[in-house]
């Protein structure tokens, strides 16, 4: 048996015919960039995250980066972003000429761990990037609190978690504003790159949307030096087909987590947390731990089993952020994480039998 890490396959060819018509209404149109497509999934992706505001940008990056700029963060500010999560969170500080300052996650979760985020607050910090890594929201409430009381603003990335909640509320309207990618292997994945900004705040809707267009309120008229980040009409379309069954599709992957959490028995395997009543998890990821990673991995390889490792190099030690200064053991959570997680398969359309043969192969590592 050959099981991928993942596989876009069972929902792409369920949707087919949809997609097919969703690309002859926008070629028909000949309307390319910000056209109907577009304005109608900014309102039904809204409509979906509860939130009044949506706008569709180009990347997941290019969200972060626009909420930020929005927010005025500038030149020698700081921002507070998790020590493990994809190096995109800290790239949308860092171009906006502000520094991201590394606070390590819970081990359990993942998160951002909030008793560890005040000692970080200096006078020069303007925002908190909050990640719900792996579909599992942070801890909001605290973080909201701290932010309140230091009187900076909250920016959530919601790349990984379409459709999580936090205590029956879902993840995009529990901060000023939230990121979205809709890159191919979200849960809410486009055919190609794109990504949203959700929020309650018209101001900061209203600024996103102009600096990502230019910085133009309209055509020729510019208030902002901004630039092009705008979601690309075709994308829309895309989205729009595949966006009614985003909760079904998350449903699956809840279902094939509980056959992993219930048949995974291996002593050497540290298993995520699971979803329940205050926090639901969409698994965009299925993490494992184990102290032997690297073996794990070749081994289940060798089982014609699809792995991944996210993040194998934690953003402190990356060339990139050589400049930070910031030495290995530093934030040992994180660089734990990094030698010790490995994602299995976890997409819509596994069969019994694959996740049962994924679960017998975990369980035969010794």
């Amino acid at each position: 048996m050959n099981i991928p890490f993942a596989s876009f396959r069972p929902m792409h060819d369920a949707l087919r015919h949809e997609l097919d018509n969703a690309y002859n209404t926008v070629m028909d149109s000949s309307n390319f960039i910000q056209g109907q497509q577009c304005r109608l999934f900014e309102d039904e992706f809204a409509a979906y995250c509860g939130a009044n505001h949506c706008i569709g940008v180009a990347t997941g990056l290019d969200a972060l980066y626009l909420i930020l700029r929005a927010m005025e963060v500038g030149m020698d500010d700081e921002v507070i972003v998790p020590s493990n999560t994809y190096i995109a969170t800290a790239l949308a500080v860092t171009y906006t000429g502000a520094i991201p300052v590394f606070v390590e996650p819970e081990i359990q979760t993942y998160n951002i761990n909030p008793a560890l985020i005040e000692e970080k607050i200096t006078n020069k910090t303007k925002a908190i990037i909050v990640v719900h890594l792996q579909g599992r929201a942070a801890d909001m409430d605290e973080i909201n609190r701290i932010a309140q009381q230091h009187n900076i603003r909250v920016v959530e990335d919601a790349a990984q978690a379409h459709g999580t909640k936090y205590k029956c509320k879902k993840v995009g309207t529990l901060s000023d504003a939230a990121g979205f990618s809709f890159y191919p292997g979200k849960n809410l994945g486009a055919l190609g790159d794109g990504g949203a900004v959700v929020t309650n705040n018209k101001e900061i809707a209203d600024k996103v949307r102009a600096l990502g267009n230019y910085g133009s309120d309209y055509k020729y008229h510019h208030i902002y030096q901004g630039t092009n980040c705008r979601l690309d009409e075709m994308q829309a379309a895309f989205l729009r087909v595949k966006l009614p069954h985003l909760d079904k599709w998350n449903v699956a992957r809840q279902v094939i987590a509980e056959k992993y959490f219930a048949g995974i028995t291996n002593p050497l395997i540290t298993l995520p947390l699971a979803s329940n009543d205050e926090y639901l998890h969409i698994y965009h990821v299925f993490v494992i731990r184990c102290e032997r990673r690297d073996e794990l991995e070749h081994y289940l390889k060798e089982n014609s089993i699809g792995t991944a490792k996210h993040y194998p190099i934690p953003m402190h030690m990356q060339e990139a952020y050589k400049s930070l200064n910031i030495s290995e053991g530093a934030l040992p959570i994180a660089e734990k994480i990094s030698r010790s997680v490995l994602s299995i398969p976890m997409y819509y359309g596994m069969t019994d039998e694959e996740i049962q043969y994924v679960i017998d192969r975990l369980n035969g590592f010794n």
